[in-house]
């Protein structure tokens, strides 16, 4: 895998938490970032997945967007 370097700036508190959790999975600050970033990166690809889905269920059954605080409600009070 080729790979490529470049700078970021972060609070100081949160570099302090990154360099402990690294030493504790016993991993590097880079690789723990790598990790972190691929983790959110594959989180919002899922997330994307999971509204794309919910608007073609919806489509499919007529529901608009105005409708929806009113059936959330409906079937948590079991209506």
């Amino acid at each position: 895998m080729k790979t490529q370097t470049f700078n970021i700036s972060m609070p100081s508190g949160l570099v302090k938490q990154l360099d402990n959790q690294a030493k504790q999975e016993l991993t590097s600050r880079s690789e723990l970032t790598r990790k972190a970033i691929a983790r959110y990166l594959n989180s919002q690809s899922n997330w994307d997945k999971i509204f794309a889905y919910g608007e073609k269920q919806a489509k499919k059954l007529g529901i608009k967007e105005k409708d929806i605080d009113r059936l959330v409600s409906e079937y948590r009070h079991g209506k």
